[in-house]
C-alpha cells in the first residue's frame, strides 16, 4: 500500500511519515532537504526558482523510480511529485518569480513523468494555518527557513486548498493540523490509522472483487 503524506511547509509531514512508518514496520521515503539550491532561494527567490524546483522534480523522479522497484508491503512518502508542480511551481509562477518560460519548461518535464508516477492509494493532507506552520518551524529551527515571508506560506496554502478541490482526483483523508496534533493526542493518530486501515480493506475487496 502506497500512502502519501501531503502539506505545506512546517505541516508536519516529515514527523507523521516517521511515526506510521514505525507504527506499520512500512519504508519510508522522505524528502531530501538538502537541495544545494534552497540557501539561494530563501535569499533571491526569482533568480534561483526553477534551479530550485528542476532539483527537486529530479529528485522526486529517483525516489520514484526506486519506489517502483520497491518490494515492501508499506510506503509511506514525504510528499509527492504533484505537490512540486501544483503547489510550489505553480504558485512560484503567479507570484512572478519563475518566468512563463522556465514554468511552461517545467511543466512539459513534469507532463513526462505523470504517467510513470503512480498515485498513491491513500493522500494524508496535513492542513494548517500559517501561525501553526510558522510555529512549527521556528520550533524546528532550520536555518534556511528562519526568513520564510507569511504572506508565502499563505499563498501556499491557496494553492494547496485548490490542488485538494478541485485538481487532485484520488482517495484524499484530510487532518486539521490547527486542532489535531497526533504527536501530543494519541486519538489523533489513532484516527489516521483508523483510516488507513479502512483503505487497506477496500483495496482489498476491489482486488477480491475482480478475481
Amino acid at each position: 500500500m502506497y500512502i502519501a503524506i501531503a502539506g505545506n511547509i512546517g505541516s508536519g509531514k516529515t514527523t507523521l511519515t516517521g511515526m506510521l512508518t514505525e507504527r506499520y514496520g512500512a519504508k519510508a521515503y522522505y524528502e531530501e532537504s538538502d537541495n544545494p539550491y534552497i540557501g539561494d532561494f530563501y535569499d533571491d527567490m526569482n533568480r534561483w526558482s526553477f534551479n530550485l524546483q528542476i532539483c527537486f522534480l529530479g529528485s522526486r523522479i529517483r525516489q520514484t523510480v526506486e519506489m517502483l522497484r520497491e518490494p515492501a508491503a508499506d510506503i509511506f512518502q514525504d510528499r509527492t511529485v504533484y505537490e512540486d508542480a501544483h503547489i510550489f511551481a505553480d504558485n512560484l509562477h503567479r507570484m512572478g518569480l519563475m518566468s512563463g518560460r522556465d514554468f511552461d519548461t517545467y511543466m512539459s518535464i513534469f507532463a513526462l513523468i505523470t504517467n510513470l508516477v503512480p498515485r498513491p492509494d491513500l493522500l494524508i493532507y496535513l492542513k494548517a494555518d500559517v501561525p501553526t506552520l510558522i510555529s512549527q518551524i521556528r520550533r524546528r529551527g532550520r536555518a534556511y527557513e528562519m526568513n520564510i515571508d507569511e504572506e508565502y506560506l499563505r499563498r501556499l496554502n491557496e494553492r494547496y486548498d485548490d490542488w485538494i478541490e478541485n485538481i487532485y482526483d484520488g482517495e484524499v483523508f484530510v487532518v486539521d493540523k490547527d486542532r489535531e496534533d497526533f504527536v501530543s493526542d494519541a486519538s489523533v493518530m489513532e484516527k489516521i490509522c483508523a483510516r488507513i486501515d479502512a483503505r487497506r480493506a477496500e483495496l482489498t475487496a476491489e482486488k477480491e472483487g475482480v478475481r
